[in-house]
């Protein structure tokens, strides 16, 4: 592994100790995963827990064709749900697709089982992860349940900004309707108002939130 990834390795499990880290150096592997790759469907059998160094992955639900975003998974965290197959059999309950070019650490689900009971210190990092994919989901169901599609549709286009770094980012009306449950055309009503409004710019280099607009607050 090279000296970014080894950094990764030190901010991430650095806590555990070199024995866990010859461990992790013997069983781990990094590879990169394209843009709009499908990493793990609804019902396949789970043979790796991913740790993402860099990009981000959607994790999500289908519905009649609908998606249901549950968390995006960023930089330096995992994929909870990948991670809490391994306490049943193996199979995932969700579908993850990368949203941009990522690298991603992966570990043998069997290994990271015997992990569990010979490095017990490694339960503090999935406890995290727990925290911050609960707090996903809450502000997913609040924004689903109390927030106006307005206010919805430019919450998904903020988060994607704070995500990938990128202002203008690259976002389909149908990607959005995709990704909300909703039609593209409503999108379109909806992304036009909005930019009526002055919160967003639409480019043909994407859609652009102002500098006037807090990115983190939504």
């Amino acid at each position: 592994m090279d000296m970014i990834n080894n950094q990764f390795i030190l901010n991430k499990f650095g806590f555990l100790g070199n024995d866990f880290s010859i461990e992790l150096q013997k069983h781990a592997f990094i590879t990169d995963i394209k843009a709009k790759t499908e990493i793990i469907s609804e019902g396949q059998k789970v043979r790796f827990v991913p740790f993402l160094i860099k990009g981000s992955i959607k994790v999500y639900s289908l519905n009649d064709g609908r998606e249901l975003i549950y968390y995006y998974v960023r930089p330096n965290d995992s994929c909870l749900m990948t991670f809490s197959s391994i306490f049943s059999d193996y199979t995932s309950k969700i579908y993850a697709l990368a949203e941009e070019d990522s690298e991603v650490m992966l570990v043998p689900v069997a290994v990271l089982h015997d992990w569990l009971i010979k490095f017990p210190e490694i339960n503090k990092l999935f406890y995290h992860e727990y925290d911050k994919r609960f707090i996903d989901v809450m502000n997913m169901v609040n924004d689903a349940v109390f927030h106006r599609l307005d206010k919805r549709i430019l919450n998904y286009i903020k988060q994607q900004v704070l995500i990938t770094g990128n202002n203008p980012i690259k976002l389909t009306h149908r990607e959005i309707a995709s990704n909300l449950g909703t039609s593209r055309e409503v999108v379109s009503r909806v992304l036009k108002k909005v930019e009526n409004e002055g919160e967003i710019i639409q480019t043909k280099e994407g859609i652009k939130v102002p500098a006037s607009e807090n990115v983190r607050e939504f």
